[in-house]
C-alpha cells in the first residue's frame, strides 16, 4: 500500500534552516508528482512546492527563493530545503502524492520558528 513519510521537522530559530524528507513506498515515485503541503494552527492546509515527474517545480510566492523542492528517484524521496525561515513557516508540513485513483498523504512533520 502507498505510504508517505515524512521528517526532519523541529524548532528553529528565524533565519534558519531546515530539510524536510518525505519516504514513499508502494507506487512506483519515479512516474508521479509529488508536493509538500502545510497547515498552520487556525488555517486552512496550502501548497508549499511540487515536483512533476519531469523534474519541473512550482512554488507558493510566499517560499519563492527561500525553499527548494527536489526529488530522489533512486531513494524513493522527496526533499524540502527550507532557509531564511520566519516565524510564519511555522505548521505542520505534509508530503502528499497524486494518483489517478486518489491522494495520498503522510502523517506530516512539525516545523517551529521561534526565538
Amino acid at each position: 500500500q502507498v505510504q508517505l513519510v515524512e521528517s526532519g521537522g523541529g524548532l528553529v530559530q528565524p533565519g534558519g534552516s531546515l530539510r524536510l524528507s518525505c519516504a514513499a513506498s508502494g507506487f512506483t515515485f519515479s512516474n508521479f508528482h509529488m508536493s509538500w503541503y502545510r497547515q498552520a494552527p487556525e488555517k486552512e492546509r496550502e501548497l508549499v512546492a511540487e515536483v512533476f515527474s519531469s523534474g519541473s517545480t512550482n512554488y507558493a510566492d510566499s517560499v519563492k527563493g527561500r525553499f527548494t523542492i527536489s526529488r530522489d528517484n533512486a531513494k524513493n524521496t522527496v526533499y524540502l530545503q527550507m532557509n531564511s525561515l520566519k516565524p510564519e513557516d511555522t505548521a505542520v508540513y505534509y508530503c502528499k502524492v497524486a494518483t489517478p485513483f486518489m491522494d495520498y498523504w503522510g502523517k506530516g512533520t512539525l516545523v517551529t520558528v521561534s526565538s
